[in-house]
């Protein structure tokens, strides 16, 4: 995992990297607490690591929309 951030009380945001059928993705998965555990839930995005860099521009040109920098 390289990263989880809290989204709420209840689930939280993690971003790994992975191998799925022979191909390295860069997973963002939203996970929500059963219990004392948590689990992945369906919402999140798993895309080829080369898409990254489209990827963090676009979100660094919404937060800029969103009033941060």
């Amino acid at each position: 995992m390289i990263a989880s951030i809290p989204k709420n009380a209840r689930e939280e945001i993690r971003v790994s990297v992975d191998d799925f059928q022979g191909h390295r993705l860069c997973n963002v998965r939203v996970w929500y607490r059963d219990g004392d555990d948590f689990r992945p839930g369906k919402q999140g995005i798993a895309l080829r690591l080369d898409l990254l860099p489209q990827l963090v521009t676009a979100l660094k040109d919404a937060a800029k929309e969103g009033g941060e920098a």
